[in-house]
Order: structure tokens, then C-alpha cells, then sequence
């Protein structure tokens, strides 16, 4: 984490860097962590997949259904043919 902190701190606005500083995060369990800098790195490359699908599982594990499921009709409107995204939808909408 202390190398990823200091990366953070030479390139604030790395987009890549705050997706490996939130995974390091969430391996931590540190989710609202992972949420804040995923968020940043949403802001810096907007409506990326990617940061949508891990934001949904994250928001999934804290029980925030409502706001996973909001993530997830993001990325079916970026990906409308990935089959991990529809299953995954699927069972969001089912909690």
C-alpha cells in the first residue's frame, strides 16, 4: 500500500493508478476505500466498465442493492453483450 499511496501522490489523477490503489483496497477489505478511489478514477475516465463492475460488486457486498443496480444498468448500456454483466444483473435485481 505505501508504494500505491506514494504513486497516488506523484500522479493524483492517474486513472490506472487509483484502480490498482482501490483494488489493493478492497483485497483489504477496505470498501468504502475502494469506492472513493474508484470514484476519482470514474471521474478521470468516465463510464468505464470496468470501474462500474467492481463499484456494483462492492456496493453489492454492503448490501447497497439499489446503487448496484444503478451501476450495473450502466455497464449493460456499455456492454449489452456481456454475459458476466447480464448474469450479474440478474442477480442484483433478485435481492
Amino acid at each position: 500500500m505505501e508504494h500505491f499511496d506514494k504513486a497516488n501522490v506523484f500522479e493524483p489523477k492517474d486513472a490506472f493508478a487509483l484502480k490498482i490503489h482501490g483494488g489493493v483496497k478492497r483485497m483489504l477489505h477496505d470498501y468504502l476505500g475502494t469506492l472513493q478511489d474508484l470514484d476519482k478514477a470514474n471521474v478521470l475516465q468516465l463510464n468505464n466498465a470496468f470501474i462500474l463492475r467492481i463499484c456494483e460488486r462492492i456496493k453489492y457486498t454492503l448490501d447497497d442493492y439499489q446503487k448496484a443496480f444503478e451501476d450495473f444498468d450502466k455497464v449493460d448500456v456499455l456492454e449489452p453483450s456481456n454475459a458476466f454483466v447480464l448474469n450479474t444483473h440478474g442477480i442484483v435485481k433478485g435481492c
